[in-house]
């Protein structure tokens, strides 16, 4: 008989068939200051996360261990692919979105709202349309831990989304720190996590469903509440559960809400996405150190499978 592991917690039996008791949770880097923004390049076979405050860009390989992928980062944040295949992060420093061609260069998509710089944007998502999403928090201006201490110039964190044209809009405006985000399989719906709670005990620590029409949301509620912390990055799976961090770990939910199980970290989580060279490792980014464990799930995301579709 298969006994669960401690990292493991089964609350609906439909988890028992997203992770095998028999996985383990796996740390493949460590001392770092405070990680996030993992992104995993099946083309080349690594995954790529930030060290904001040592403000570097890490990359990791099965053959090569850990190795500086970007010396000054300007404390970038979250990362995604577009796809092209190009990185586009958050830069607390600069409070822009940035993306890094395939030469090298960075070409700054935006960092700006109606003439105000924006706060210090922090996670990033790219629609199939090319259209660039992201969140807009002040984490990155409340001290000169993981930016530079400023007073922000926008009068909310807002969520915005640059169309291919280049044409930036608030698409959320009422959070009090949006943070994570991500697309549901079919892009029909958006999820945004609300950090708030980071400060704040009144702010309930959420996360929100929106529809997707076009260049627009339509807000539905809160989807689930996290139990222990706060929710932070996220992603879904190709059949449409949501896999959140939180304080104790990984959370992971049906499409209808429920609570399927948890990944137990023994560090507080950050944010986490799939990939591997089958596409079924989680990695997660969890305060000093970089985790990966088996599941029997693929993300959302075209490239956690392998080349670029």
């Amino acid at each position: 008989m298969i006994t669960c592991p401690p990292h493991l917690e089964i609350r609906d039996a439909r988890f028992s068939a997203l992770v095998h008791p028999m996985s383990k949770l796996e740390r493949i880097a460590e001392g770092f200051t405070w990680t996030e923004g993992p992104v995993w390049f099946g083309d080349r076979g690594c995954l790529l996360f930030s060290d904001i405050p040592s403000r570097r860009i890490m990359r990791w390989s099965e053959a090569h261990g850990v190795t500086v992928y970007r010396g000054d980062s300007g404390f970038n944040n979250g990362n995604t692919r577009d796809r092209q295949g190009r990185l586009v992060g958050c830069r607390h420093g600069a409070r822009d979105v940035v993306r890094t061609e395939h030469d090298g260069t960075l070409t700054v998509l935006a960092d700006s709202w109606q003439g105000k710089r924006l706060n210090s944007p922090n996670d990033v998502v790219v629609s199939s349309d090319g259209a660039v999403w992201f969140t807009d928090p002040t984490y990155g201006i409340i001290s000169n831990f993981e930016g530079y201490s400023a007073e922000p110039e926008q009068g909310a964190r807002n969520v915005y989304r640059l169309s291919p044209e280049g044409a930036l809009s608030v698409v959320v405006s009422d959070f009090v720190q949006p943070n994570g985000l991500c697309f549901s399989p079919d892009e029909r719906v958006l999820y945004i996590a609300e950090s708030g709670s980071s400060h704040d005990d009144a702010v309930p620590s959420v996360i929100r469903k929106f529809d997707v029409e076009g260049d627009r949301l339509t807000d539905r509620g809160v989807f689930v509440t996290i139990d222990r912390g706060l929710p932070d990055g996220m992603r879904c799976d190709t059949a449409g559960n949501l896999w959140s961090s939180a304080a104790d770990g990984v959370h992971c939910f049906a499409p209808d809400g429920t609570l399927l199980g948890k990944i137990l970290v023994p560090e507080l989580v950050s944010n986490l996405c799939f990939g591997g060279a089958d596409g079924r490792r989680l990695f997660i980014t969890a305060t000093t150190s970089v985790y990966r464990v088996f599941v029997d799930a693929a993300g959302a995301e075209p490239w956690t499978r392998g080349h670029l579709c």
